[in-house]
């Protein structure tokens, strides 16, 4: 009956301590619309708002390349190690909880002993088991502090996960049309290899008739070994491209082919949308911001930590020397400890300075990665603005070139000129749509850079989906 009565009067404390006094800090919580003012709009193009937040590479409507990010999120080792860190992070929540509940431990002990009573010899056996419980009653918040610090940790840790979900898609979108232009271009290779071995036959048909110098002969040999020597850098491009994909999808990069799509000559348009939606759809903006949000409450608890400190203890057992449970020996005690901090040599108060300054150190870092994606998103749009108008240019430069490589070949076969315009002609011709080709993949890149650095909302379930399935193969 009185181990009862102990336990009920010990936890009512607790819970009046916890519900009452934990509600008092001496700290004041900062805000988020205090951290920094965002431009209404872009510069580059601010007609363009209500950008695509899902999952924009799927507009490619290409399968493979579906493939490949589905792939990635489930077998690169950066995400796996990412998830990690999200759980260690989630442990240490739980950690933080326990120091604010009650902590309790079971302690027994058997002896036997022996002594002269009396000159007689007398052996004894003594048996004690009790139960000691504790309870720190945070009475200004510190552990409170903690524990919330903790969570925002994890937040950061997830929102980071979110963040190298978008990199990795991004990466893999922007390698696969990079190779799928190598591709396009060892093609345009062996063209142009093919196109100058026709044109060195006819040159070497009308050398040998006298019709031309050996210098025309010599500078058709030297086109065609140029164009040849180009090729197996595109081979080499296209597999370097090809093995990065194979490492971010979690495989040994090999020598086999892949089925690539051509460039998209309509590449999906994602719009740029506000500015201050960075902050809701960037997951590294919103990571640097839990960052600070711990870093605030470790400030809470650090000034915390100088004030009086309450803890609530009780202990509660039995001793004798047989039948322990059934023993008369009933001893217990309960206690409040208060304790005050007087003289630390300047440790807490260093400690609040120190919290403090990690907090000012973690402020200016989010302004300065709010002001870097708001550069990346201009960035890109300037990219893609200009990939757009080089590309109307460059068509009109090939549709020119084609024509004036045509009637400088005609013309010399004709004997009308020497061999010099069909060599400027030809070498224009090909540049022309290889810088095509190259220009049409920028545009591409452009618009993946934007969907990159806008963010997005899509990895919060796919995080999800990643880490349920992943607990059902352990």
């Amino acid at each position: 009956m009185r181990h009862n009565l102990l336990s009920i009067i010990f936890f009512s404390l607790s819970a009046l301590a916890l519900t009452g006094l934990s509600s008092c800090s001496p700290h004041k919580s900062l805000m988020r619309e205090d951290l920094v003012d965002m431009p209404a709009a872009y510069s580059e193009a601010s007609e363009k708002t209500g950008h695509y937040n899902g999952r924009w590479w799927e507009q490619f409507n290409d399968a493979e390349l579906n493939s490949l990010i589905s792939e990635s999120l489930i077998n690169n080792p950066n995400i796996t190690q990412a998830i990690e860190r999200l759980i260690q992070s989630q442990s240490l929540i739980l950690s933080a909880e326990a120091a604010r509940g009650v902590s309790a431990n079971i302690d027994g002990s058997a002896g036997r002993s022996r002594q002269n009573i009396l000159s007689r010899p007398i052996t004894k056996n003594t048996y004690s088991l009790s139960t000691a419980a504790g309870y720190e009653i945070d009475a200004w918040g510190k552990l409170k502090s903690r524990s919330v610090a903790a969570g925002f940790d994890a937040d950061a840790s997830r929102e980071e996960l979110h963040s190298l979900l978008i990199s990795i898609s991004a990466q893999i979108t922007d390698l696969y049309f990079l190779a799928a232009e190598q591709q396009a271009q060892l093609a345009l290779s062996d063209q142009t290899i093919a196109s100058f071995e026709d044109t060195l036959q006819r040159v070497e048909r009308r050398y040998r008739a006298g019709l031309v110098p050996a210098l025309d002969l010599y500078q058709s040999r030297q086109n065609l070994s140029s164009a040849q020597a180009q090729r197996p850098l595109y081979v080499q491009g296209r597999q370097q491209a090809l093995n990065a994909i194979s490492v971010l999808t979690g495989n040994f990069p090999s020598a086999g082919t892949m089925e690539l799509a051509n460039i998209p000559q309509d590449a999906p348009v994602i719009k740029q949308g506000i500015p201050s939606e960075l902050l809701v759809d960037r997951p590294d903006i919103k990571a640097a911001f839990a960052r600070i949000q711990a870093a605030d409450k470790r400030v809470a608890s650090a000034v915390a930590d100088k004030m009086p400190s309450f803890k609530l203890m009780g202990t509660y057992g039995r001793s004798g020397d047989h039948a322990i449970l059934d023993s008369p020996n009933i001893f217990w005690n309960i206690l409040l400890q208060a304790a005050m901090p007087v003289i630390d040599s300047g440790r807490r108060s260093a400690e609040v300075s120190r919290t403090e300054s990690r907090l000012r150190e973690l402020l200016a870092a989010y302004r300065g990665k709010v002001l870097t994606a708001y550069q990346e998103v201009e960035d890109a749009g300037s990219r893609i603005t200009a990939s757009e108008d080089r590309i109307i240019h460059l068509k009109n430069r090939v549709l020119s070139a084609e024509n004036s490589h045509r009637l400088a070949l005609d013309r010399y076969t004709q004997g009308l000129t020497d061999y010099l315009p069909v060599l400027t002609a030809q070498l224009s011709f090909f540049n022309a749509k290889s810088s095509l080709l190259t220009e049409s993949r920028n545009l591409v890149s452009g618009r993946i850079q934007l969907a990159r650095a806008l963010g997005g909302r899509w990895p919060e379930e796919a995080a999800e989906q990643i880490t349920m399935d992943r607990g059902r193969t352990q």
